[in-house]
């Protein structure tokens, strides 16, 4: 594995699915990713999993950094399977991490994993975690694609986690949008959008004007797919107010 650092004490541990080609009924060329984040400090979190198939993947990717069973807290951003399905082998073997996610997560975690997920414990918009010098706070996102979603954001080091928003299915080598050829990113984030994203538009323009409104400072968006946002972060939140308000312009 080479070590993906986006900044001090974080790191992608997620997968790549380069044979990909259907997802959620619509063609995906390109691929895919399913990204997961590591934050260490005094305390160790992991951001999100990745589809049950690649769960070996991930299980030794973290293990670069720290045995799974040092794990402290679990963020569960989004229930729907290509995120969540290696939760039950993670948590099995990190039975002392707690788990944390929205109401509605935790619903559906225990819906679809059982009754061992009521010890999930409930966050909502303004929650805060702290790791030691880091600080996780939390932002729910219902619709944003599914009732569950929230976004995760990790305040000394200004990243964005918002799992399904902002992605796109990419496979790549390189994960930051400054080592991909841009034209081909771009390409890819509004096909995503228009696929995934675009019934909920509405919502999505009020959910930037609320963190906008929160005057959070973002230096990097890592999304659930495709490649992380570093260079330029606030290219792609414009590109969805374009899109979402109808806007036909060249990004």
């Amino acid at each position: 594995m080479v070590k993906v650092t986006l900044k001090d004490g974080v790191y992608w541990v997620g997968v790549v699915d380069w044979n990909i080609r259907d997802f959620h009924g619509y063609i995906t060329r390109r691929g895919s990713s399913y990204n997961a984040y590591l934050i260490t400090d005094e305390k160790t979190a992991l951001v999100d999993t990745v589809k049950g198939a690649f769960c070996n993947e991930l299980i030794e990717h973290i293990s670069e950094y720290t045995s799974l069973d040092k794990l402290d807290y679990i963020v569960v951003n989004h229930v729907e399977m290509d995120h969540s399905s290696s939760l039950p082998t993670i948590a099995k073997i990190a039975k002392n991490a707690k788990i944390f996610a929205s109401a509605r997560g935790k619903e559906e975690l225990i819906k679809h994993y059982g009754a061992e997920f009521e010890r999930v414990e409930i966050v909502k918009s303004g929650d805060t975690v702290k790791l030691g010098k880091k600080t996780l706070t939390f932002l729910e996102a219902p619709m944003l694609h599914w009732p569950d979603s929230m976004f995760t954001y990790l305040v000394e080091d200004k990243i964005l986690m918002p799992n399904d928003a902002f992605g796109q299915h990419l496979a790549s080598s390189e994960r930051f949008d400054d080592e991909v050829d841009e034209k081909v990113l771009m390409e890819e984030a509004v096909t995503y959008y228009a696929n995934i994203l675009t019934p909920f538009a509405p919502l999505i323009v009020k959910k930037i004007e609320e963190v906008v409104e929160m005057k959070l400072p973002i230096d990097m968006i890592a999304p659930s797919h495709g490649i992380i946002w570093r260079k330029d972060p606030m290219k792609i939140v414009n590109a969805y107010l374009d899109w979402c308000t109808g806007k036909i312009t060249k990004h």
